[in-house]
């Protein structure tokens, strides 16, 4: 299909370009751009462009479905397949992988230099398709013995991809901290998406690059034999810190798949208090309420004020499904508390008078979980009373924990959810349709 002029383009600037239908109706974002290498072409072909979605899902679209990269933004077709984008072993992102490669290229004065890969051109063929033209590259010092000596350092340079020497080279590829550059706007579990469908070595130096929050966040959004996989990968001191940071139901269901070995080594290098909650979630099937509940619920004694609840509701680190109740006990207040003595919804704290307190408004109808509840009662729970979140208390009434509904969706879900969450929408579908 022929395409509008002009035919070159430089997929730094292309990245980010908004994506349009024939109609002119906005379907999208360009992410990256997918290439392949062949011993027998010269030059990588241009096979697709990653497309970002309403919703957050990446999506393939073949370069035979782009009709025009002119005027600051891509034409397709419109028809594509809606299917979230896995790549192929065969397959090479240009942004994700790519960029700042460090190859060595030859210049028109016969130098062979080391450069790092800055940018990627490419160019349409007529009816042979896209393929990848020059690099936009900045270089290193000139190679001894193979040409002048002395380029300065950091010139810049426009050269044909023959000239450049080792860009499939993947032991030469881009630093991790680029990749998390491009994607640092992603919530967690859209960065999940990203990285489950890296190469296990990849995985790993994405891991590493990425600070001990926000791994967790991540890690708690991928599937489990990625989980396991990006743990074992990690020093052991390191481990220890990311799951510090994790939700304390999340990282017990991780450790829970872990040998009994592995799981002590990373108990006794976490934090005593952190590694007593997760000891204690251990011992409880996971799809019972103590296997299911939190051990960090907002907990306030009855004295306090509702002020202060809603001080405390806001803080940021606090999922959603958690700051919608406060659990009320008698000191202490870490888990197991003191007795329970009921819960406040956020709603009724949003009604009342600052200066009350909590103790005043409590509920005290719902009654509170034993740990060995099944996962169907706890649903039937939380379905029945309309509820986000409900107390699990031991036989003394002190306060374990809680389960929120969250929890019991990642439950109940099928177990390949988090791989298979964008196929529910049919695989041929008009893109913005």
């Amino acid at each position: 299909m022929a395409v509008s002029t002009p035919t070159r383009a430089f997929v730094g600037r292309l990245a980010e370009l908004s994506v349009f239908d024939p109609l002119g109706d906005q379907v999208g974002r360009v992410r990256d751009v997918v290439v392949t290498f062949n011993v027998a072409r010269s030059r990588p072909r241009v096979i697709g462009l990653v497309v970002e979605v309403p919703g957050r899902r990446r999506v393939f679209v073949p370069m035979t479905r782009v009709t025009s990269v002119e005027g600051g933004q891509v034409i397709t077709t419109g028809l594509v397949n809606m299917r979230r984008f896995e790549q192929r072993g065969n397959e090479t992102l240009v942004v994700a992988e790519l960029f700042e490669r460090r190859v060595q290229v030859r210049t028109e004065e016969g130098e062979v230099v080391d450069a790092t890969v800055e940018d990627i051109g490419i160019e349409q063929l007529g009816t042979r398709g896209w393929s990848v033209a020059r690099a936009f590259v900045r270089t290193g010092a000139a190679r001894s013995g193979l040409g002048r000596l002395g380029r300065r350092r950091g010139e810049t340079l426009l050269v044909a991809i023959e000239d450049v020497v080792g860009l499939r080279d993947p032991s030469q590829g881009q630093s991790a901290a680029r990749l998390l550059e491009a994607y640092e706007d992603l919530k967690p579990a859209d960065l999940a998406e990203v990285i489950h469908d890296l190469t296990p070595r990849r995985r790993a130096e994405v891991a590493a690059a990425l600070a001990d929050e926000r791994l967790a966040d991540v890690i708690e959004e991928l599937p489990e034999d990625d989980q396991v996989e990006i743990l074992a990968s990690l020093e052991v001191e390191r481990a220890a810190d990311v799951l510090e940071a994790m939700e304390p139901d999340d990282a017990a269901d991780l450790l829970a798949e872990l040998p009994v070995d592995r799981q002590e080594e990373l108990l006794q290098r976490m934090e005593p208090d952190e590694a007593a909650d997760l000891r204690r979630l251990l011992t409880y099937d996971e799809n019972t309420a103590g296997g299911l509940m939190t051990t960090e619920p907002v907990i306030l004694g009855p004295e306090a004020s509702i002020a202060e609840a809603l001080a405390v509701v806001r803080r940021v680190e606090l999922s959603t499904a958690l700051a919608c109740t406060v659990f009320v006990c008698r000191s202490p207040l870490e888990t197991p508390t003191g007795r329970y003595l009921g819960m406040v919804h956020i709603q009724r704290l949003l009604r009342e008078p600052p200066h009350a307190p909590v103790g005043g408004i409590l509920d005290k109808d719902v009654e509170p979980l034993p740990p060995e509840a099944t996962l169907g009662q706890v649903t039937r729970m939380l379905a029945t009373y309309d509820l986000v979140g409900l107390p699990v208390v031991d036989g003394d009434g002190h306060l374990l924990g809680a389960v929120t509904v969250d929890d019991v969706l990642d439950h109940i879900l099928p177990e390949d959810w988090r791989e298979d969450r964008h196929d529910v929408v049919a695989a041929e579908e008009v893109l913005g349709g």
